[in-house]
């Protein structure tokens, strides 16, 4: 299960729930055990009016959560070619409710995001109402890499980016610092790595019966200070004049062209970025570029609702659990992508990956 909930009880009788990822051997990837505990625990706390505040955070130095368990996923892909594996049905469904449901709890909920915050961890991360980053944050949605795209709510969080700069971290999986989080609003606090446990006795010390937004928000801003020497320097919004020009083009194709050609920029980040993209899948820039684009005039429910038919239809086609294979199972990275020129993806072929694929009103329509 590698799901670890705990409640503590404060000064003034008021408990705090809190819930740790606690597979630090995988970097607390989520599987859909995982998914369905905590979801199931985050209710009970929401409808427990003893429990005031809520922790999720993640065991280990190295990671809060690396994303989700698409080992299993692309594995269920080649069971079923061609069609939805009942496992991708029932995972995506239940990682994008919980996703939802951190989104609009009804409390305090703090996301403790250390170390990597990738894919899923994203989804975790920018669905808590406090969103605290540390010096050794690393967030990204990096799944270009892998044939996927970037879901839980991306095609919201990126298409609110200023400028291009979500179109570009969609594009090419680049990691964000703390600094980078907190200039685009992907994050709300930055704390030292060890104040976690001086974070908790605070609020277990918190009078939660009265003024409760104004002492918890005196007692973030006290901590963050103390932890501001530490915080790394800006990597993207200085370089965001740059991405605009850049990406200041007509379609993916020419976004992917026009990112390919930094592989060799004096700039040392711009040149990763574009290396990135480089080596990672056409299909997904299309998917990325198209995302952003109707998300921007869509509800958070809108955008679940469409991310969920883009998922399941990413398991249909081949791109994924190449790409699964190629970085994660046999690690030769060396994807063969089925589409490797970016211009000769078919049209229908990405028009697809926006088509429902059940029958009946949509599995999620209930979030609205």
């Amino acid at each position: 299960m590698s799901i670890q909930c705990e409640v503590l009880t404060g000064v003034d009788g008021a408990r705090i729930g809190v819930a740790t990822l606690d597979a630090p051997k995988a970097l607390n990837a989520l599987n859909l055990p995982m998914i369905e505990v905590l979801g199931e625990q985050l209710h009970e706390w929401a409808r427990d009016p003893g429990v005031v505040c809520v922790l999720l955070r993640g065991n280990g130095a190295k990671a809060f959560c690396a994303g989700g368990d698409v080992r299993a996923l692309a594995q269920a892909c080649r069971d079923h070619p061609g069609s939805v594996p009942p496992l991708a049905a029932t995972f995506f469904a239940a990682e994008y409710r919980l996703d939802y449901l951190l989104h609009t709890y009804p409390k305090p909920l703090l996301c403790w995001g250390h170390g990597h915050v990738l894919g899923g961890g994203m989804g975790l991360l920018q669905g808590a109402n406090i969103r605290i980053v540390t010096p050794s944050s690393r967030l990204a949605m990096p799944e270009i890499s892998i044939g996927l795209y970037p879901d839980v709510g991306a095609s919201w969080f990126l298409a609110r980016l200023p400028g291009k700069l979500g179109l570009f971290l969609g594009l090419t999986g680049a990691p964000l610092n703390a600094r980078d989080a907190l200039d685009l609003g992907l994050a709300d606090r930055f704390f030292g790595e060890h104040q976690q446990e001086e974070l908790i006795d605070e609020l277990l010390q918190l009078n939660w019966q009265e003024q409760t937004e104004l002492q918890l928000n005196s007692l973030l801003k006290a901590e963050q200070h103390r932890a501001s020497e530490e915080l790394p320097e800006a990597q993207w919004l200085p370089r965001r004049q740059v991405i605009d020009e850049l990406l200041d083009v007509a379609d993916p194709a020419g976004a992917w062209h026009a990112l390919q050609g930094l592989k060799h920029h004096s700039d040392p980040l711009l040149a990763e970025a574009g290396r990135r993209l480089h080596e990672g899948c056409p299909l997904t820039a299309h998917l990325v570029w198209e995302q952003i684009r109707r998300a921007r005039h869509m509800s958070l429910v809108q955008v679940f609702q469409m991310e969920y038919g883009m998922s399941l239809n990413c398991c249909r086609h081949p791109e994924f659990s190449e790409g699964v294979r190629a970085r994660l199972l046999d690690k030769d990275n060396q994807p063969r992508w089925h589409w490797p020129d970016v211009a000769q993806v078919p049209a229908a072929v990405v028009e697809a990956h926006f088509v429902k694929v059940w029958e009946g009103r949509h599995p999620l329509a209930d979030l609205a």
